[in-house]
């Protein structure tokens, strides 16, 4: 005998209940924000900010932590600027202590052929782009755990589901963040704490601008041929992400309506992975 329909779900005759309108004030919680001096981190800051949110601007840019301390003055939640090079590990644990969200964003770039991509400069993107990240969380986890509650929110890329040539760490990097961010979600699943990435594509950010001759010299062609031919050559839409449009998928997944999302990648691609 099968089983009645209500013990597999709501009784179809019973009207479902309506969906609360999308809730974006994170007033009382705690953000850190990794890498927040510029491009997706600074706008992540600043909408984490305006929702109410008191946000650690993480970041070893002194004076574009400067600048953001400035522009978030004015908003509802409290920015607090803290100088740290995520490369001193034990230093990015112990700031995780105590928030509420996590947001793993900072990263470097270098685009060079295996053959000639520099050891030291290799270790050193995944130290900031994997180690910190597992670090942070590691440091954020027990808080999270002991009120039941919590968001890690990591910013991956497409190139955390794609390869692109030349870009060997930044790829090891990303696929292995998006690895890291699952294993959080199935850990944190049972504490109320929700683990994803954001993985979009080429975002205006100074990283993507610095690669512009790195990725002329690559590829053998002149650097005005490069966002069409390079970057913006798998995208059906053929423009870079905004930062702020990054920070908005991210604020998303911190609120209440996002509690069932866990475990997975929020592709803002373009197209480029419908391929």
């Amino acid at each position: 005998m099968s089983a009645p329909l209500t013990a597999l779900g709501p009784d179809p005759a019973e009207p479902l209940p309506r969906a609360a309108g999308l809730a974006l004030d994170l007033t009382g919680r705690t953000a850190l924000v990794t890498g927040a001096a510029g491009g997706i981190g600074r706008a992540c800051a600043l909408r984490l900010a305006a929702a109410g949110a008191r946000v650690r601007a993480v970041d070893r840019a002194a004076e574009g932590l400067e600048a953001l301390a400035g522009e978030a003055a004015a908003l509802p939640g409290d920015l607090e600027p803290r100088l740290l090079d995520l490369t001193d590990l034990d230093a990015a644990e112990a700031s995780a202590a105590g928030a509420d969200i996590l947001v793993n964003n900072a990263g470097l770039q270098l685009v060079r052929p295996i053959e000639e991509f520099p050891p030291d400069v290799f270790h050193t993107v995944l130290t900031v782009m994997l180690e910190a990240p597992f670090r942070l969380i590691r440091g954020a986890l027990p808080h999270m755990y002991g009120q039941g509650w919590g968001r890690v929110v990591n910013i991956s890329s497409v190139h955390g589901l794609r390869a692109s040539a030349f870009k060997s760490a930044y790829v090891a990097a990303k696929h292995g963040l998006e690895g890291l961010s699952k294993t959080a979600a199935l850990e944190g699943a049972p504490h109320g704490v929700t683990s994803n990435c954001v993985s979009p594509g080429y975002v205006r950010t100074p990283l993507v601008e610095r690669q512009i001759a790195d990725q002329a010299a690559a590829h053998g062609i002149p650097p005005e041929r490069v966002l069409s031919e390079v970057l913006l050559g798998d995208t059906a839409v053929k423009r870079l992400i905004e930062p702020d449009e990054v920070a908005e998928a991210v604020l998303y997944l911190c609120t209440p309506q996002a509690s069932f999302i866990t475990g997975t990648s929020l592709t803002l691609d373009g197209g480029w992975t419908a391929h």
